[in-house]
């Protein structure tokens, strides 16, 4: 998993092609005015997924990992806390669902970091994530999730 500021993006293009673009969607559009939904940037191949909500408490929360897509969730607005761990030999307590692309697990985090506007998280396969959780109280966010096809 990867920590950062989309100022520092640049330092990712090394990850490849897909990375690149993904970064190059996320810096060069005005978030600000898109509407919630689902984006095509190249195909089914890397999509974006604008979302608004109010963060909410860990309770009944589960941690969710993918197989097919590697997740960059951007903050546009607001902040929240995301849990992550690694998958290591943890086992799911959901399935995977191969239409939805994803798997939970039961498993309290063991990390929570902070992400505030102009920051984003990478979680691939083996990343286990918890987003959206309330850093103290509910505030609303807007995040832009970047899905890119594990080649």
């Amino acid at each position: 998993m990867i920590l950062d500021t989309l100022q520092n993006a640049p330092l990712y293009y090394g990850l490849g092609p897909a990375f690149v673009r993904a970064f190059e969607y996320l810096t060069q559009t005005d978030f600000t005015t898109l509407e919630k939904g689902k984006y095509a940037v190249a195909g089914d191949d890397i999509f974006a997924i604008v979302n608004e909500y109010d963060t909410i408490a860990t309770t009944g929360e589960q941690m969710e990992s993918h197989k097919k897509y590697i997740d960059v969730q951007y903050i546009v607005k607001g902040e929240e806390l995301i849990g992550h761990d690694f998958k290591q030999d943890k086992q799911p307590s959901r399935a995977y669902d191969e239409a939805d692309d994803y798997m939970l697990f039961a498993e309290t985090p063991a990390f929570f970091s902070k992400l505030q506007q102009g920051m984003f998280a990478v979680f691939f396969p083996e990343d286990l994530h918890m987003p959206n959780i309330k850093v103290t109280d509910p505030v609303a966010v807007k995040k832009v999730v970047m899905k890119i096809r594990v080649q």
